[in-house]
């Protein structure tokens, strides 16, 4: 039943993400990859949110290993920030790097601070 969850959160978290990166990044001209950027940061806060939360396993499986997990990308931060190095722009892959990790980080910590929030 857990793999099930986690499938059917990732079958909603990796549309999802595709479509946000697609929708940022045709706002912005800059070579920065805020698409990226913004699906990982806003993974970061959901997930910080929910690890917060008393949930069960269930909601956790679907939730945060499945769409989390599809929503945010490592691999596709990783490629992006050595592509921009490799195409001449070290600063914005330094910024990038810098950026994606504190913001994730502070993201996180912002979810937990609203879950803990709440009313009990």
């Amino acid at each position: 039943m857990t793999v099930l969850l986690v499938a059917l959160g990732a079958a909603l978290g990796a549309p999802l993400r595709y479509l946000t990166d697609r929708a940022v990044q045709a706002r912005h001209g800059s070579a920065f990859p805020w698409g990226t950027f913004t699906v990982n940061v806003t993974g970061s806060a959901l997930l910080g949110f929910l690890a917060a939360l008393p949930a069960g396993g269930g909601a956790m499986a679907f939730a945060g290993t499945g769409l989390c997990g599809a929503l945010t990308t490592y691999s596709t931060f990783g490629y992006e920030t050595l592509r921009l190095a490799e195409d001449g722009a070290r600063l914005h892959a330094v910024l990038n790097a810098a950026a994606s990790i504190g913001a994730g980080l502070g993201a996180a910590y912002c979810g937990m601070a609203l879950a803990g929030a709440l009313p009990a």
